[in-house]
């Protein structure tokens, strides 16, 4: 009968250990608030400044939105605290992308490229003096240098000296150019 017991003891203990082992290994970490799947958060939508018509506080082409995580999520969020979430508390900030402008106006820069590109207007007004000079004593180079101003200027292929981009009056879809960089993936064609 004691062996009886005893062998009884050591296969709960046995047990204990291996429930004990298991679910160590099954306890993960929990995740951080930015890893969520869609639908397991919401976020605002960005403060859009009137100016600009950008999201505010744009910083290196990037601006931060608020994320809250669905009721009853638990996840770290943006200052690594773990707790359940009730749907009302942030749990992290997305960063959305955003361009960054210096106030050069696109209405204002196709204007004086269409009536005042002959005079260079258009390029002073960018911030290629230069070239504003040079149009300004050639008489625009004859015209054909204002007309072809003009079409870069209205593609937005000709921008602000400083890299900045232009404020457009419409928060929304923007031009966007496209190039091929070292960085580009090439695939190569074959042919039958």
């Amino acid at each position: 009968m004691a062996a009886r017991s005893g062998a009884a003891e050591a296969l709960v203990l046995l047990l204990l250990c291996f429930g004990a082992l298991e679910g160590a290994a099954g306890s993960e970490p929990p995740l951080k608030c930015e890893e969520l799947r869609l639908g397991q958060y919401m976020c605002d939508e960005p403060k859009i400044d009137n100016s600009t018509q950008e999201p505010m506080n744009c910083t290196n082409h990037t601006a931060y939105v608020q994320c809250l995580p669905a009721p009853n999520i638990t996840c770290k969020d943006h200052l690594g605290i773990e707790k359940v979430f009730t749907g009302h508390e942030v749990g992290f900030y997305k960063p959305i992308e955003c361009r960054n402008v210096n106030g050069y106006s696109y209405k204002v820069a196709v204007a004086l490229s269409l009536f005042l590109g002959w005079l260079g207007a258009d390029r002073f007004y960018l911030g290629y003096p230069a070239l504003g000079l040079l149009k300004f004593c050639t008489v625009g180079f004859c015209g054909i240098g204002s007309l072809i101003d003009f079409i870069l200027i209205s593609m937005q292929i000709v921008g602000p000296s400083d890299g900045s981009s232009y404020i457009i009056d419409y928060y929304g879809a923007r031009l966007t150019r496209l190039s091929i960089t070292n960085a580009t993936f090439r695939k190569m064609q074959t042919y039958p």
